[in-house]
């Protein structure tokens, strides 16, 4: 037995590095930025030993660490691992270092024009690690006291990084993102105390074993259970976001700085996703059931009206920022559907399995292009504001469609890594996008094919924006800030866009690399689809 707490020591390793970096006053920039990437590094390596011990055939929490917390409350410090929560960490290991050298800039000396030169950068590398470690103790908790402190936890440095280093509307948008996901986890919370009093444990180990044999139901009758229900949905749905409770989303991520929003789309939108497979799915599958039509038509809604919403921004941010509530939907809509057909009179077998397997596969691959998207939104930011600087003396500006264009001949690296990304998120088969839509899709239709023909046109939809980016800003004649000196990619932009590109690369070809983590935990999933 491994006595070795691996998944305390991923989740608080960056916390270490937190603190290490606030005791240690007047250091360098240059120890400032090696510490804060060293200890961001420390998931990826943790991971990698995971990886080595880790048994995907096995069905059960790995790496279990379970020690009673508050005994009155009959509360355990309790984490575990599975296919599932291996992936997540994967992602967040892989994107927390790429968000930080995107931010290069935050961590040294003269930090960008938008932010106080009292700024210190100490207090932006804590923070991003503070970040980093409540998302891993989201991802690996099965106890909801302590997983619940990690979600709110998460809130903290997020708001902190958006309102000090975003840009101009950075505070009104880190304080709508802070009122509209406290909101939702304010009815999570109570819905969860409901469930204490009924089942006198917080452990979603035993609350998912309640809810599959009824028990649950039992407990909380009339009609107690689909209120407590629709007080833990509205938590998730505000977190990944589902459409209609995206509002926030768009001026978050617009507004906040690139390693920000790297971050935001990267990982902490795969927490409300997480939340539903983990929690919602297992704990509420009578309710879900029942709830499936009318959230099919809300995942319908993101998938296209997220969509069509990217098609007509001219932020290049924004654009990003409403492709990602597209691409999110899709996995809901995939799990939505899986609910949906759950305990018919259909085969749902095979569906059900290609529509979770490419919901995860979404989430991981969302989280690499998505991500790899920002940086090259936060590139030509960079590259405008040196412009404006030079020529106005103004800060940085927001990125617009039609500020640039011909820059594939100025930056031909750039544009190269740029439209691989951009590919990706198209879904261009070779590429890791397409692998997870296209399982979406064909396990969508062999469960609900209406859900699946409508959530065809946001395909259609993410073709036009995405490729008018790519006319627009890389094709043509030189025009707007290109059209005076631009440089191509540095030795940090390309460390930050070349792992995230090669690895899209990597999973588009080699897909089995991420689904053999959790084809096991798939199939049994789809082989115990029944109704209590």
């Amino acid at each position: 037995m491994n006595t070795l707490p691996l998944l305390s020591l991923v989740v608080f390793t960056p916390w270490i590095g937190a603190a290490v970096l606030a005791l240690l006053r007047g250091t360098s920039p240059a120890t400032t930025r090696a510490l804060t990437l060293a200890f961001s590094l420390s998931t990826l390596a943790l991971s990698g030993l995971l990886l080595t011990q880790f048994d995907p055939n096995s069905l059960s929490p790995q790496f279990v660490e379970r020690h009673t917390w508050i005994s009155a409350l009959n509360v355990h410090y309790h984490l575990g691992l599975d296919g599932l929560s291996l992936l997540l960490v994967l992602l967040t290991g892989l994107i927390t270092p790429a968000a930080l050298l995107a931010s290069w800039s935050f961590l040294s000396p003269s930090p960008p024009l938008s932010v106080s030169p009292s700024a210190d950068p100490r207090l932006f590398g804590s923070l991003f690690l503070l970040l980093q470690g409540a998302a891993l103790g989201v991802f690996l908790a099965l106890d909801f006291f302590h997983w619940f402190l990690f979600w709110e936890l998460s809130l903290v440095p997020a708001f902190f990084l958006i309102k000090l280093w975003g840009g101009p509307g950075a505070p009104r948008a880190a304080y709508q993102f802070v009122v509209y996901t406290i909101g939702g986890s304010a009815f999570m919370l109570v819905g969860f105390a409901a469930l204490f009093v009924a089942a006198g444990t917080l452990d979603f180990t035993q609350l998912a074993q309640l809810g599959r044999d009824g028990t649950l139901a039992a407990k909380l009758p009339g009609g107690a259970h689909e209120v407590v229900f629709l007080g833990v949905l509205l938590g998730f749905a505000v977190k990944v976001p589902l459409w209609p409770f995206h509002t926030w989303l768009p001026a978050t991520y617009a507004e906040a700085p690139t390693g920000a929003s790297m971050f935001l789309t990267g990982v902490m939108s795969k927490m409300g996703v997480y939340g539903f497979l983990r929690i919602l799915w297992p704990i509420f599958p009578v309710p879900l059931h029942n709830a499936a039509p009318w959230l099919i038509a809300l995942a319908l809604g993101g998938v296209v009206f997220g969509a069509f919403a990217a098609m007509k921004q001219t932020d290049l941010k924004r654009m990003v920022a409403y492709s990602s509530i597209n691409h999110l939907s899709y996995c809901l809509l995939a799990l939505f559907a899986v609910s949906y057909a759950t305990g018919r009179n259909v085969a749902t077998g095979p569906a059900a399995s290609a529509a979770l397997s490419g919901t995860l596969l979404q989430m991981f691959n969302h989280g690499l292009s998505a991500a790899a998207l920002f940086a090259c939104v936060g590139v030509l930011q960079t590259r405008k504001a040196h412009a404006l600087s030079r020529s106005s003396g103004t800060g940085v500006p927001p990125v617009g469609l039609h500020d640039f264009g011909g820059v594939r001949t100025a930056a031909p690296i750039f544009a190269g890594l740029c439209g691989l990304s951009l590919f990706s998120s198209l879904g261009l088969p070779g590429l890791n996008g397409f692998v997870g839509e296209f399982l979406i899709f064909r396990g969508v239709f062999g469960l609900h094919p209406a859900a699946a023909a409508i959530a065809t046109l946001g395909l259609l939809a993410t073709a036009l924006f995405l490729l008018t980016f790519w006319q627009r800003v890389f094709h043509g004649p030189r025009a707007g800030v290109t059209a005076t000196a631009f440089s191509d990619l540095n030795s940090i932009e390309l460390a930050t866009l070349l792992p995230l590109v090669a690895l899209m690369a990597v999973f588009g070809l080699f897909p089995g690399l991420l689904t053999g983590l959790f084809n096991p935990l798939i199939t049994s999933w789809a082989d115990h689809l029944t109704l209590p």
